[in-house]
């Protein structure tokens, strides 16, 4: 069983911390190339400090999309729409920018980096996101408790970041980089992936608990499966279908996905 959630913030009290309006996306292509069909074509979200919302639709609907735009892929052209944090219109801002200023994205598939371990990566990443130049040793500390509340072992921070890393010590880092670094807004894409119910229970454990202790943080999940939503009881669920939003609602919408599938989603798109 989940555990308890914390009692759900009144989103009329909550400051809006994050705006997608009328967003329009297609694959980037070089200069001089016949441009492709967009992927996304029109999706609106809101979403205020505290609140988390699911993004769950069939396989070419435009999840990760939506997940990699969010989060400035030069793979990705906006044709048209915006994206605005806490305030800032950061459609055309770089990553880097972007993560500076607490956007987060954890990938479905996280890369690989030799040579770097995940301590390095991690003081690299929080002096950039914060501007704090903790010591090694002072990380080190820092990312005890959360290795021991992710169920991993105290050497994992030494090895090189991903290198031969299991699917769900990949999901694990990423849960523990999120609650490192600290972010505004967390946008996390198909965190679920390949993982098994045990090691989905930790890492959705792992949720409940930096947004404990972040209870203004807000979170983005971008999933296929019912079983992450009743781990982690998101506030908010949407159905993506060809590329648009077409109904939103709660746990009820997740339930009726379950016993309907997509296709009574898909009507009139």
């Amino acid at each position: 069983m989940s555990e308890p959630r914390s009692e759900p913030t009144n989103a009329a009290d909550q400051p809006e911390l994050f705006r997608v309006d009328g967003l329009h996306v297609r694959p980037a292509v070089e200069q001089g190339a016949t441009p492709v069909d967009e992927i996304l074509r029109g999706l609106d979200l809101v979403v205020r400090a505290g609140e988390v919302h699911a993004i769950m639709g069939p396989n070419g609907s435009g999840k990760s999309t939506l997940g990699h735009t969010l989060l400035g892929s030069p793979e990705y052209e906006v044709t048209a729409g915006s994206v605005v944090f806490r305030g800032d219109d950061v459609t055309e801002w770089p990553t880097d920018e972007r993560a500076k200023a607490g956007m987060f994205l954890a990938f479905q598939y996280p890369q690989e980096i030799p040579g770097v371990s995940v301590i390095q990566f991690l003081r690299q990443a929080l002096s950039a996101r914060k501007g704090i130049d903790l010591s090694v040793l002072e990380l080190r500390l820092a990312t005890m408790e959360w290795m021991k509340r992710l169920d991993m072992d105290s050497s994992f921070v030494d090895r090189y970041l991903n290198e031969g890393f299991s699917g769900g010590e990949k999901k694990r880092n990423e849960v523990m980089q999120m609650a490192i670094l600290e972010p505004e807004l967390a946008i996390l894409d198909e965190t679920d992936s390949g993982l098994d119910i045990d090691a989905l229970r930790v890492v959705a454990k792992g949720i409940r608990e930096v947004r404990a202790a972040r209870p203004s943080m807000g979170v983005v999940l971008i999933t296929h499966y019912q079983r992450l939503l009743d781990e982690v009881q998101p506030d908010h669920i949407h159905i993506l279908v060809g590329g648009r939003i077409v109904q939103s609602g709660g746990m009820e919408l997740a339930e009726q996905l379950e016993r309907e599938g997509y296709e009574s989603f898909k009507v009139g798109v």
